[in-house]
């Protein structure tokens, strides 16, 4: 009786705890499917040109492009050198973000439900995972920036008692109290955006664009004024010179690629919901490389301009903000790093949301679609973000770091297969329903679930680039083959596994590889007398799937 109870209770959790399903829906939640996961109807295709082009300066003008500067000018490039580079990357980025983001525009699926279509039903987890462990760091790092940020505002307003309070942490902690504090305080403010649907986010990221643009030009100017110039860092000369500054510009350029790499092979994820095929153009196309491009500049002038102003090179503008607190508290000092400290506070809650939390919740759902959605996916992306003590990444220096960096030789390939794939080889036809139907009637089924074809092809693509991974990371790199074809890990791993993917289903060519139907299922639904129909708790896992054309 025990157990009858035990079961009959966990029966009733698990269907009381099921993602919500919208009235009149034509889906079920299954272990496929639930409403993030489905093709996204015209009510909630919301996004203009207008919100992408937000969307672009929130993803372009962050960390990574304000220090880019700094990791090229350590590579030995000049200042005009390493803008080069960035100006080359980011219309690279540009390019990669059009392609990559077409199937959501048009056929209005994300990232994780295409990736069943490359790598199979079940071996469609693989790159979601892959997305998924990244962005749990990152999302943990972007996080601990926003509690900086926080940090600055509350040391505004308060002054040194909040600012330079007493640490009661140990070294060994790797953070002091006040961050500690600041951190928590960013996640109660930023724990409650996360009950915007993605639908509804245009202007909340508006406001955040706003502020940011203001930020960076009101801090360029500040900075240039005080200084009385752009300071001697603008003019200096490359160190490096022959074949190793050539192949030095090669991997910067890779490694600027490689920043935005899980932004870009997850572009769908956010195209789908736009109002009109066309509308993500504008800023993948025009915002993001003048927005990568232009941030990275501010960033090399402003560390420059502020090298003088304070006699060290700050390329973290958090860092640069805590130490103008540190040496000056007059109102002049406190109203700037307030009001910039806000702007950073939006931009960080903008960039979570983003690049991290709204992708990384849909990756999510696809591993149990019945219990989590993107809403879901989102809290527990940031309770794992706490758990891994992100501090412990931020403020030492391991060898974890330059993994982490590093983490693009694996998503490149991924990248070149979700491309080649959609354009080469389904020549941009789907059977829509397949992708939610879990036996060998799915055209994507391929074998007990796996494509044979995305796997050989992802990892020809991958091995000839870990052992200039591993001296990398061992810091043992000489420039030796296995290292220059490091160098160009990202252009590498894209188009050999793009190009083996399709040479493979070209010579093994799938059941049903071409031909599109829609996203049709059969509900399993009893009629009550009213008329209106309720779902049917007992029904079967497994969508019947209607109206498809055989190819």
């Amino acid at each position: 009786m025990a157990l009858r109870a035990t079961k009959e209770r966990v029966a009733y959790w698990a269907t009381k705890l099921e993602c919500p399903v919208d009235e009149n829906a034509d889906y079920e939640n299954t272990y496929w499917c639930n409403r993030d996961l489905i093709p996204i109807p015209k009510d909630r295709r919301t996004w203009t040109w207008q919100g992408f082009a937000g969307y672009w300066i929130i993803t372009g003008a962050n960390n990574s492009a304000w220090t880019a500067g700094s990791t090229l000018l350590a590579l030995g490039l000049s200042v005009g050198q390493s803008m080069g580079v960035i100006v080359g990357a980011s219309l690279i980025v540009s390019m990669i973000a059009v392609v990559a983001g077409w199937v959501g525009s048009h056929d209005y699926l994300g990232f994780t439900v295409m990736s069943r279509a490359s790598w199979g039903m079940i071996g469609g987890y693989w790159p979601v995972l892959n997305r998924i462990v990244t962005a749990c760091i990152w999302m943990g790092i972007q996080t601990y920036w926003g509690g900086q940020a926080v940090k600055i505002i509350l040391g505004a307003i308060i002054g040194p008692k909040y600012a330079f309070m007493s640490n009661t942490l140990p070294t060994s902690a790797n953070i002091d109290t006040c961050s500690l504090v600041s951190f928590f305080i960013f996640l109660a403010l930023f724990c409650p955006m996360l009950l915007i649907p993605p639908e509804k986010l245009q202007l909340p990221l508006k406001i955040a664009f706003v502020m940011i643009v203001f930020n960076i030009f009101g801090m360029l100017i500040w900075s240039v004024d005080t200084a009385h110039g752009a300071g001697t860092l603008i003019n200096s000369p490359s160190t490096e010179a022959g074949s190793t500054l050539s192949w030095n510009v090669s991997y910067g350029i890779q490694a600027v690629l490689g920043l935005w790499s899980g932004g870009i092979v997850g572009q769908s994820d956010w195209t789908r919901y736009a109002k009109t095929p066309n509308a993500s153009l504008f800023g993948q196309g025009v915002t993001c490389p003048l927005t990568i491009i232009v941030t990275a500049l501010c960033g090399l002038i402003i560390t420059s301009a502020t090298a003088q102003i304070y006699g060290q090179y700050f390329w973290n503008p958090f860092e640069l903000l805590l130490h103008i607190q540190s040496v000056s508290m007059t109102p002049a000092a406190r109203a700037g790093t307030f009001f910039s400290g806000l702007c950073f506070l939006a931009s960080q809650m903008a960039l979570c949301i983003v690049l991290n939390a709204i992708s990384t919740g849909m990756d999510m759902a696809a591993l149990c679609p019945r219990w989590i959605n993107i809403r879901r996916g989102c809290f527990i992306l940031t309770i794992i973000a706490v758990a891994i003590c992100p501090w412990n990444y931020v403020n030492n220096v391991t060898t974890f770091i330059t993994v982490l960096s590093g983490w693009s030789i694996f998503l490149s390939g991924m990248t070149g297969i979700l491309i080649f794939d959609y354009f080469l080889v389904r020549k941009c036809q789907l059977h829509k329903a397949d992708m939610y139907t879990s036996n060998s009637t799915s055209a994507y089924w391929y074998t007990f679930g796996f494509n044979f074809r995305a796997i050989v092809a992802w990892m020809m693509g991958v091995w000839p680039l870990l052992p200039g991974f591993i001296r990398r990371v061992r810091g043992v790199s000489g420039g030796n083959g296995w290292d220059h074809i490091y160098d160009l890990s990202y252009f590498f791993g894209f188009l050999v596994s793009g190009t083996i993917h399709w040479l493979l289903h070209t010579a093994f060519p799938a059941p049903k590889q071409t031909g599109a139907s829609p996203f049709v299922m059969e509900l399993h639904r009893t009629r009550p007398v009213n008329g209106h129909y309720v779902e049917n708790r007992n029904r079967h896992d497994k969508a019947v799937v209607l109206g498809r054309e055989q190819v």
